[in-house]
């Protein structure tokens, strides 16, 4: 299974906004400019990602001078699940289009339907588990894996 670059690019893009937000109490917006800058990603594709995203509720925007976006709730509150299917990124392994019908010709489920839809089950359940403070902070880098 392969994630596509929106649901990368949305994760590594609130990844950095989350950063930059840090714990402060003290409410900095950044600018997509600045994100696009540091991560390396088109502005005009963070806009469109950014525009999804506030729709669902994950960010907010502040306009004027000092404007930018900053995260609705705390990265602690928001899971990275939350963030690839708030831009619309599906997370099925199967090749079959819904549930009714299967992928073959005559509208049967192939032999393995069933391992792939499992393992789709349990990427989602993964990305659902991380929280985008795990991924701000490094939480899962390999050292801390092993405690």
């Amino acid at each position: 299974m392969r994630l596509s670059t929106k649901g990368r690019y949305a994760v590594m893009a609130m990844a950095d906004l989350a950063r930059r937000q840090g714990g402060s109490s003290e409410e900095k917006a950044v600018s997509l400019a600045e994100i696009a800058m540091r991560q390396q990603i088109s502005l005009s594709y963070l806009e469109q990602l950014f525009a999804r995203l506030r729709r669902q509720g994950l960010v907010r925007s502040l306009r004027g001078p000092g404007g930018g976006y900053l995260l609705a709730r705390t990265a602690e509150a928001t899971s990275i699940a939350e963030i690839v299917m708030a831009v619309d990124e599906p997370l099925r392994a199967t090749r079959c289009s819904g549930k009714s019908k299967g992928c073959m010709l005559k509208g049967e489920r192939c032999l393995t339907h069933d391992l792939w839809e499992e393992m789709g089950r349990k990427i989602e359940g993964y990305l659902a588990s991380v929280t985008l403070a795990d991924v701000a902070l490094g939480r899962l880098a390999p050292e801390a894996q092993l405690s």
